[in-house]
């Protein structure tokens, strides 16, 4: 579990081909010790095991699944990714409750500054719009954030410029695509409630 605080903004060094997946090298300047082999870090949202780690590295495995839900499949050396470690137990949870488990993808349609903020909306399949509201919590690439509205295929988020520095968000451009990841407690409801896809 995580809380969509992104820890820090880390890079990709290398990506080898595996059968049906992936592996990623990813560097995370200034980790304070090496990741557990088996540890649990969300990149760009995505939770993905540590199978290799060293001073300031690591290396994640993405297998069919994991590349045909997120953008992760369209990272190549060099891309900024997001990264957070699983939150511990006592920890404050500052953000909300993100498992890790991406949804879909989204794809930037429209950014515009206001102010000293800057407005995104993003298309997505209306399958997961059933399980967004006005002022309640996505999960964008990793990123804890309050939705502004809501739409049948899309929908909207307003970013500080703290975020627009240290995450990935600050550089996407419309076309681009987003991991996203519902409110786990609406999916939760959903299916109590028997409209489960």
């Amino acid at each position: 579990m995580f809380t969509g605080l992104v820890e820090a903004l880390g890079r990709v060094e290398s990506v080898v081909d595996e059968p049906g997946g992936k592996r990623f090298a990813l560097r995370w300047e200034g980790l304070d010790a090496p990741l557990a082999i088996g540890e649990s870090v969300a990149v760009n949202g995505c939770c993905l095991s540590v199978v290799a780690s060293g001073p300031g590295r690591f290396e994640v495995q993405a297998g069919p699944e994991t590349l045909l839900r997120t953008n992760l499949g369209s990272r190549g050396p060099g891309d900024p990714v997001n990264l957070e470690r699983s939150v511990r137990v006592g920890d404050r949870l500052g953000g909300h409750i993100v498992q890790g488990h991406v949804d879909a993808t989204a794809v930037l349609r429209e950014r515009r500054r206001e102010g000293e903020f800057e407005f995104f909306a993003f298309d997505v399949d209306p399958a997961w719009t059933a399980l967004m509201v006005e002022k309640g919590s996505i999960a964008v690439d990793g990123v804890s954030l309050t939705l502004v509205d809501v739409r049948p295929a899309g929908f909207s988020i307003m970013l500080i410029p703290h975020t627009l520095a240290v995450t990935t968000l600050g550089a996407l451009e419309p076309g681009d695509r987003v991991n996203v990841e519902a409110d786990v407690l609406a999916k939760h409801v959903q299916k109590l409630l028997g409209q489960v896809r």
